[in-house]
């Protein structure tokens, strides 16, 4: 069977995509967990790599859990609860992790419905754009469950607490441009026109010396748990970091030059 992620590289971007159209991107099997864990960790190892692209293969995006092996107790969902429990700690919930550790900037592209653990993926990540015809769902209660992949910490640190819980507690799908009006994404674009935007974003990022991307998201992701004199020490030390690259020392010589920069990753 081919991968569960399909990955592809166009200069410092690399674009990967969920590539299971026919199960709508549905994620239960342990390999596609150990799939998302290791390119995670290979991005991060990849010092040439300064912003990824995630998308999903045909008509969805992801469509959370595969119902059917729900209902019927099978894979991750078999056993006693604590053999339950086990699964969803050393399978889904590992791609959570992977992703909020995960250095390099994330352009997440929604091109069909992200569903249950679909929606706390792209919560995960940095930056949602939206297909105008895709629809979005925390519906775990609507199969009498609860956000089991992250989303009860991610959502209601995207979009704020109170439309975090109409969304948790109702299930309901909300539409791209109520997405769009609770900050959930930050563009709604034609399905034809949502990956090459998407291309334009992460090439944006990419222009910019990776050291300072990737430090830039850390300060951000701990800033949300963090109070302000502690994060200022942290940013201290990163800029200090920041001020000794080879990169730095070109961006302020191609600045100053009025010519376009040549990074080199160092």
């Amino acid at each position: 069977m081919e991968p569960f992620l399909k990955v592809e590289r166009d200069g410092a971007v690399v674009t990967v995509t969920l590539n299971r159209p026919d199960e709508r991107n549905a994620i239960t099997e342990p390999s596609q967990s150990r799939e998302f864990v290791d390119f995670c960790a290979e991005m991060t190892e990849d010092r040439t790599v300064r912003a990824i692209i995630l998308t999903g293969a045909g008509k969805a995006f992801c469509a959370g859990g595969n119902v059917k092996q729900m209902r019927d107790k099978g894979g991750m969902f078999a056993g006693s609860p604590y053999d339950q429990r086990s699964a969803y700690r050393t399978t889904v919930q590992t791609i959570g992790n992977a992703l909020y550790a995960l250095e390099v900037p994330v352009v997440v592209a929604i091109n069909g419905p992200a569903i249950g653990l679909g929606l706390d993926l792209t919560c995960l990540c940095d930056i949602r754009i939206m297909s105008e015809t895709a629809v979005v769902a925390e519906s775990y209660v609507k199969l009498g469950i609860i956000p089991g992949g992250g989303g009860a910490w991610a959502l209601p640190r995207v979009i704020g607490l109170a439309r975090a819980s109409q969304m948790t507690l109702t299930g309901d799908a909300i539409n791209a441009q109520t997405a769009l009006d609770y900050g959930l994404v930050s563009e709604v674009l034609a399905p034809d026109a949502l990956l090459p935007r998407a291309r334009e974003i992460a090439s944006s990022i990419a222009a910019n010396p990776g050291h300072a991307t990737r430090m830039a998201k850390r300060l951000m992701r701990e800033g949300m748990d963090m109070k302000l004199p502690t994060l200022l020490e942290m940013a201290a030390a990163y800029q200090a970091l920041a001020h000794h690259t080879e990169d730095h020392a070109e961006a302020m010589d191609a600045f100053l030059d009025k010519r376009k920069p040549e990074f080199c990753d160092r």
